[in-house]
């Protein structure tokens, strides 16, 4: 349960993904809005999955070289 206790600091260019995901989600809550949005749902749902995994691999990456 000390996982989300652990302290990290992360550069600007390590956030891009992080705010790529976040960015993709606004769109997608967005998208209940805007008919333009929706015909491109699929683009920006595979965008958020792809800045999930790899937000997700950093974080895991940046934990482990700091508790070694």
């Amino acid at each position: 349960m000390g996982f989300f206790n652990k302290k990290t600091t992360w550069s600007n260019v390590e956030f891009i993904p992080l705010k790529l995901c976040i960015a993709s989600a606004y769109s997608l809550i967005g998208a209940y809005f805007s008919t333009y949005v929706l015909e491109h749902k699929a683009i920006f749902i595979g965008i958020f999955a792809i800045m999930v995994a790899v937000s997700m691999y950093l974080w895991v990456t940046k934990m482990k070289k700091q508790n070694l």
